[in-house]
């Protein structure tokens, strides 16, 4: 997880409809844990709100908090994810990591969040 940065939330203005915020950050940078590199991406964020929604200028400062962090692709995406979702509790997520060519080779990482009417999430329903 990143150096701990408070996401802002606020009230969603529509509840009573789904749909869809998509936020591109084009200018994500982290570090490769093996190298020192720096590792430079674009990290997309799709959400159907509850009943809250990410403030934006909070979400820069919690991206920005990775880019000393020594950290894989998997990793970084899973955990934005369980922060962003932590934080706004969505009907819905998906976040979306491409990382620029290194070596000739890109990577392109999806996790995503679901929950049900009960509150379980999808994660939850496959353990069982």
């Amino acid at each position: 997880m990143a150096e701990r940065i408070k996401l802002e939330l606020f009230d969603n203005p529509r509840r009573e409809r789904d749909y869809c915020i998509t936020i591109n950050c084009p200018e994500f940078t982290s570090v490769c844990p093996r190298t020192g590199q720096p590792d430079f991406g674009e990290i997309v964020i799709e959400y159907c709100p509850d009943k809250s929604c990410i403030e934006l200028k909070s979400l820069k400062f919690y991206m920005q908090s990775y880019r000393d962090k020594g950290i894989f692709y998997e990793a970084l995406t899973n955990d934005i994810l369980d922060d962003l979702c932590g934080a706004c509790k969505p009907h819905w997520m998906k976040v979306t990591s491409r990382f620029r060519p290194r070596g000739g080779i890109t990577a392109e990482i999806v996790a995503e969040y679901e929950a049900d009417n009960r509150g379980q999430t999808t994660e939850d329903k496959v353990k069982r």
